[in-house]
């Protein structure tokens, strides 16, 4: 259960990796940019792996109750994860974005 939140968002984390790998069209594909989304993907995954073990980890399971049950609230073992990695992933393909402009933007 650990990994189900990253595990349901992995096609989404999948489709917006390969969007920032492929767009603009209007950058040049050198070996060193190619080089550096490579990078930057690697690190948001790692970030988004990570945000999210730690998001799993800081929600409270709610006490049992007489019969052995949970009462409601589990949910956000699963929800917390997912935000946390979307929101690490995000943040550092936003950074990777911002920095691969400045890098290889052409002068017009």
């Amino acid at each position: 259960m650990r990994y189900l939140a990253l595990l349901l968002l992995a096609p989404w984390l999948l489709i917006l990796g390969w969007a920032y790998a492929n767009y603009p069209k209007s950058l040049p594909r050198t070996a060193a940019r190619r080089g550096f989304d490579a990078a930057a993907l690697l690190l948001a995954f790692t970030a988004a792996i990570y945000a999210g073990l730690q998001g799993f980890d800081a929600v409270p399971l709610p006490l049992l109750d007489e019969a052995g049950r949970r009462a409601s609230g589990a949910i956000w073992q699963q929800v917390l994860p997912a935000l946390c990695g979307y929101g690490a992933f995000a943040g550092v393909l936003a950074l990777a974005l911002l920095l691969r402009r400045l890098l290889w933007h052409r002068a017009r």
